[in-house]
C-alpha cells in the first residue's frame, strides 16, 4: 500500500460511515507519520480502522469496503473495522494519534481526517500481538531511525498487558536496539 491508496481508502470509509473522522490502529498507521516510509513496512494491504466516535459503524466498513468486497476486488487493498478495544497500546495512545487530512474525492465535499497512532504506541501495540512479522516491523524501524528505543522501553510500562507480556517486550526491544546500535 502507498499514501494515495491509504487516501483513496480513507475517503471512501468516510463516504461509507458517512463520519469524518477515523482511527487508524494497525501497520498502515506508519503512513500517517511518514508518507513514504520503507518499503518493508507496507506489505499490507489492509487497513485496520474504526470510525472515531462511532465504532459501531464499522459493519458498514467491512460490507462495503472489506476483504472480498468489490472494492477490494477493483483496487487491491481493503478496510477492515475493528473496535478501540482492539489495540493493546500505551495508556494515552489515543491522545498521541497523528491526524492526516485526507484530500477529497471528486465530486466530494468531505474533507475526512485519518487518526493514527503515533509510531512508537504503533510498534508497541504490534508487539503485543507477539507475532514475528511484528518484530520484523520493529526492527524495520528502528534501524530506519523512525522510532527511538527509549522512548518505547518507557511507554511499555504503559502497556495493558501482564508483568510477563511486558518483561518479554522490554528484552526483545533491548535486543534490537543493542543490535541497531552496532
Amino acid at each position: 500500500m502507498n499514501r494515495a491508496h491509504f487516501e483513496h481508502l480513507m475517503a471512501a470509509a468516510a463516504q461509507v460511515a458517512d463520519e469524518d473522522e477515523l482511527v487508524v490502529i494497525g501497520s498502515q498507521a506508519v503512513l500517517g507519520s511518514f508518507a513514504h516510509p520503507p518499503a518493508e513496512l507496507l506489505a499490507s494491504m489492509e487497513v485496520d480502522i474504526f470510525p472515531r466516535w462511532a465504532p459501531q459503524k464499522g459493519d458498514l466498513i467491512d460490507g462495503s469496503l472489506g476483504d472480498g468486497s468489490p472494492f477490494h476486488t477493483q483496487y487491491g487493498y481493503y478496510a477492515h473495522a475493528v473496535g478501540p478495544e482492539t489495540a493493546k497500546a500505551p495508556d494515552g495512545w489515543m491522545t498521541r494519534l497523528v491526524a492526516v487530512e485526507i484530500p477529497p474525492r471528486p465530486a466530494s465535499q468531505r474533507r475526512a481526517v485519518a487518526l493514527c497512532m503515533e509510531i512508537h504506541d504503533l510498534v508497541l501495540a504490534k508487539l503485543a500481538a507477539g507475532r514475528e512479522r511484528d518484530w520484523d516491523f520493529a526492527r524495520v524501524c528502528l534501524e530506519h531511525q523512525l522510532c527511538v528505543i527509549a522512548t518505547l522501553l518507557k511507554r511499555c510500562t504503559r502497556m495493558p498487558l501482564d508483568g510477563s507480556d511486558i518483561q518479554h517486550i522490554e528484552t526483545g526491544l533491548r535486543s534490537l536496539g543493542l543490535r541497531n546500535c552496532r
